[in-house]
């Protein structure tokens, strides 16, 4: 059953209605000049083939959100039973319906509108059995990402660790202090992330915001806890999305797999 599955028989704009009226708190990603953004909004109204959002914000003044007519954006919010995203362009700016919260962004009404199951958004670990190798590299550098997408990658052009652990929204990496160059990771800051789930599988290549940086125990690595962003912006996006989701359900297949057997062997015998 594929995690990632359109809506059959459910009307998009019923589910934009409930979200509206509840004033579901969302995400929107866009790309602009090259850079990722991610902006915290909420959706505020409904029309024919309109959907209207604002910036959510918690102090006096919301903060701006720089973005062009025709610029195209992906949406995700979670409600009950999973996480909704789906992609559409902006269509209009507008001053805000309620006074003092800054204006509005009009977005197209999406065709459909997909979910992923809940449970795709908890952690789960690699399996020991498995050492997934990643490669992280700054976005800015135009040639380890060109690299990338061709045979002769060139691993002195990223920091290479190990997978920790995964979900549909993010991952967790160790990353070595590296003899010749040291790790200059900061929060906030987007990389480029590249791992193959399994031996005979194709890499996977998405682009990540480091939400926290952590020192290992003995102080000769670091933990950067990162958030999968932009894959809800456009179909091919969401291609890679439901390889993850993919991926988190075959890694607790196993950790659950491993753990009867472990449980097994510590079953003693039965006395003759």
């Amino acid at each position: 059953m594929r995690e990632v599955a359109m809506l059959q028989g459910v009307d998009p704009k019923r589910i934009l209605q409930i979200a509206v009226k509840k004033r579901v708190p969302a995400i929107m990603t866009y790309l602009s000049k090259g850079k990722w953004h991610v902006a915290k909004v909420f959706l505020a109204a409904l029309g024919h083939n309109r959907l209207n959002i604002e910036g959510a914000h918690s102090g006096e003044k919301p903060q701006p959100i720089n973005i062009r007519i025709f610029q195209p954006v992906g949406i995700s919010f979670k409600y009950e039973y999973g996480k909704f995203v789906f992609d559409t362009a902006v269509v209009d700016l507008e001053p805000s319906q309620a006074p003092g919260q800054g204006g509005a962004i009009v977005l197209a009404l999406p065709d459909h509108v997909e979910v992923i199951q809940r449970r795709s958004y908890f952690r789960v670990s690699v399996p020991e059995s498995l050492k997934v190798n990643v490669l992280l590299w700054h976005r800015s550098r135009d040639e380890a990402e060109s690299t990338i997408r061709d045979s002769r990658f060139e691993t002195r052009d990223c920091f290479q660790g190990r997978l920790v652990d995964i979900s549909a929204g993010g991952a967790q990496a160790i990353i070595p202090h590296q003899s010749e160059v040291t790790p200059d990771f900061k929060r906030g800051q987007f990389v480029g992330t590249r791992f193959t789930p399994m031996p005979y599988e194709t890499p996977l290549m998405f682009n990540s915001q480091i939400r926290n940086i952590l020192p290992s125990a003995d102080d000769k690595s670091i933990y950067l806890g990162l958030q999968i962003v932009g894959l809800e912006a456009s179909p091919e996006g969401r291609k890679v999305l439901s390889r993850i989701v993919g991926v988190v359900e075959r890694y607790f297949k196993l950790n659950q797999s491993s753990a009867k057997q472990q449980d097994m062997q510590r079953v003693p015998e039965a006395a003759p």
